[in-house]
C-alpha cells in the first residue's frame, strides 16, 4: 500500500497496549491494516512502561469505532499522523520478523527466505490478515500449548474464533488425518482463514461463519480438542457449550484472557466440569489447557 497512510499511536504500559492491539485486529471492523508494538527507547530493557502501539490505516476509520473497540482501556487520545510517499504498512510488517513458537515457525511472505534451513513446522500468515500471526503472546502461547499436546492425536478438532486460521492450520501440521473445523463470527475473517490455508497448501479444513458452537457445528462433535483464543468474557460465556461438546478425554486450549482474569475463567470452566491440566505461563497473557 503506497501513497498516504494514516497512523495512530498510543503510548503506555505493555499490558494495556497488547490488549489494545488485540482489539484493533480482532474486535474492530474493519481492522487496522497493520499494527506494531515497539519500545519507545529500544536501548532500554523490556519493562512494562515506555511502549508505543502504532496502527496503520489506508483510510482512517471513524474514531468513534476506534474508541468503541478500545472502551475500558486507560489510554490517552492517540497521536494522529498522515504519512506520505512510502509503503508504511509494508515497512511495519517487515519489522515483525519470524516467530518461533513451540514446534512452529510463523512468517510473512516478506520473510520467506529467512526460514530456509530452520527447524520447525512452517506457517505462512500475512501480518495484515485478521488476528493471529504469532506476534501476539496469546497466539504464540497457544502454539506452545498445541506443541505440548502433540501426543493427544485428536480425531476431531474445533477452533472457535479462528481469526487468521493459524491455530487450525497448526493443528493440521501436527495431525494430518484429524477432522478440523474453524469458526468465526466475522465473515471476512472466515474468508481470510480460507485464503491463508490455501497459501499453506491446506485445503481440507472446514471454516464456517458462526457465533459460539451452534447446532450445525455441534453435530460434528464431540471434539477431542477445542481451541478458543478469544477474550475472557466470551470464554466464560462459552464454558457450558465447550464442555458439552468436548469428548470424554478431550482437551481445551483457552487464551485471550489477562492474568487478572484467569481466576474467573478457571471458575467458569470448573462449574462446567473442566479443570486446569496445564498452562503456558505469561505475566500478562496466560494460556490454559483444561479437561475433565
Amino acid at each position: 500500500m503506497s501513497g498516504e497512510t494514516e497512523r495512530l499511536a498510543w503510548r503506555g504500559d505493555r499490558a494495556s497496549l497488547q490488549l489494545a492491539e488485540l482489539r484493533l485486529t480482532e474486535v474492530m471492523f474493519p481492522p487496522a491494516d497493520a499494527v506494531s508494538l515497539i519500545k519507545e527507547d529500544p536501548t532500554e530493557e523490556d519493562g512494562e512502561s515506555g511502549w508505543v502501539l502504532q496502527a496503520y490505516f489506508e483510510t482512517l476509520p471513524d474514531m468513534a469505532v476506534v474508541n468503541s473497540a478500545l472502551d475500558g482501556l486507560a489510554l490517552d487520545t492517540p497521536e494522529r499522523e498522515t504519512l506520505e510517499d512510502r509503503d508504511w504498512v509494508a515497512e511495519a510488517l517487515e519489522g515483525l520478523g519470524v516467530v518461533e513458537a513451540g514446534a512452529f515457525l510463523l512468517y510473512g511472505s516478506h520473510d520467506a527466505d529467512k526460514i530456509e534451513g530452520r527447524d520447525g513446522l512452517p506457517l505462512l500468515v500475512e501480518a495484515n490478515r485478521a488476528f493471529g500471526t504469532g506476534h501476539h503472546p496469546t497466539t504464540s502461547g497457544c502454539l506452545v500449548a498445541l506443541t505440548g499436546l502433540r501426543d493427544l492425536a485428536p480425531e476431531k478438532v474445533l477452533d472457535v474464533g479462528t481469526g487468521s486460521g493459524v491455530l487450525a492450520m497448526a493443528a493440521r501440521r501436527l495431525w494430518e488425518t484429524a477432522d478440523i473445523l474453524g469458526t468465526d463470527i466475522d465473515a471476512p475473517s472466515v474468508a481470510i482463514a480460507l485464503e491463508n490455508a490455501h497459501d499453506n497448501g491446506i485445503e481440507d479444513i472446514r471454516f464456517f461463519e458462526a457465533a459460539g458452537i451452534p447446532e450445525e457445528v455441534a453435530e460434528d462433535g464431540p471434539f477431542d480438542l477445542i481451541l478458543a483464543n478469544i477474550l475472557a468474557e466470551p470464554l466464560m460465556m462459552l464454558a457450558p457449550d465447550i464442555a458439552a461438546n468436548l469428548s470424554e478425554n478431550g482437551r481445551v486450549v483457552l487464551a485471550g484472557l489477562l492474568a487478572r482474569q484467569e481466576d474467573g475463567v478457571i471458575d467458569a470452566y470448573k462449574a462446567a466440569g473442566l479443570n486446569v491440566i496445564t498452562r503456558v505461563d505469561d505475566a500478562t497473557w496466560p494460556v490454559l489447557v483444561v479437561g475433565r
